[in-house]
């Protein structure tokens, strides 16, 4: 694996296979019923999806629709694109997290795509006592925040620069929160480096490989499975993933060179 300090951006050529979003779109309306048998029920606990840079609520719409079919009770950010920390948007997000942790009365699971991983990241960190854990989706947390391809996006829609990230809600971006974090990613990932999205190597974090795209992760088959099995397990109860059996065949090694 590369240095994290030394990092760079996907590859053009894996920057224009992100069109494969599409068809993994297919591949997951194809692979519902499957999906439906294999993935356990949840408990039906609070769980906040929190979409990527210039996307919004519609971005996640099958995931929740998806988790909402597994008795959770799934919602989206509900503060329309997300352009980044604009003025008034970590303190929204924080209101949206008390809120339903106090609707629900119990703690809010919290799924993030891209730029939504970090947000779920730092909130877990701001209020650990609300969040049950974290599931990231290609979020680049770790080394240089210009190892991908959007991070001159970022600066334009949101007006900061990346190298003032740290100066946001939670602290250091890189430090994994306190409770139980699971960062999925894939390194055909074309928007950012995969090494920049994988856990630190704590008890209660791991890092889950998919063969997908950035752009479809929220919506692949093998990640929704991963995503699925996460929030089933019982509060309290946190294991890493166990890819043994068939779930070897689309979950690869991690740490394989």
């Amino acid at each position: 694996m590369a240095h994290a300090d030394t990092l760079k951006p996907p590859s053009r050529l894996l920057f224009a296979l992100e069109l494969r979003a599409l068809p993994e779109l297919g591949g997951f309306v194809a692979s519902l019923p499957l999906l439906t048998a294999l993935a356990p029920r949840g408990d039906g606990h609070p769980v906040l999806v929190l979409p990527g840079l210039v996307t919004s609520d519609r971005s996640t719409v099958a995931l929740r629709s998806f988790l909402k079919s597994k008795a959770y009770a799934a919602y989206g950010w509900d503060l329309g694109r997300n352009y980044g920390p604009l003025p008034g948007v970590e303190r929204k997000m924080v209101d949206r997290l008390k809120a339903l942790a106090d609707k629900h009365g119990r703690k809010v699971s919290l799924v993030g795509w891209s730029l939504g991983g970090i947000y779920a990241r730092q909130l877990a960190k701001m209020l650990p006592d609300e969040v049950r854990l974290v599931i990231t989706l290609g979020s680049p947390f770790n080394g240089d925040p210009r190892a991908t391809n959007a991070w001159k996006l970022y600066e334009f829609t949101s007006g900061h620069k990346v190298d003032d990230r740290e100066g946001h809600m939670g602290g250091a971006i890189s430090e994994s929160p306190p409770v139980p974090t699971t960062a999925i990613y894939s390194r055909t990932d074309g928007i950012c480096a995969w090494q920049a999205c994988m856990e630190n190597d704590l008890p209660h974090t791991e890092s889950i490989e998919v063969e997908a795209s950035h752009c479809g992760l929220g919506h692949h088959p093998a990640a929704v499975y991963a995503i699925a099995d996460r929030l089933a397990q019982p509060q309290g109860e946190w294991k890493p993933f166990d890819r043994s059996g068939f779930k070897s065949l689309f979950f690869p090694d991690p740490k394989r060179n």
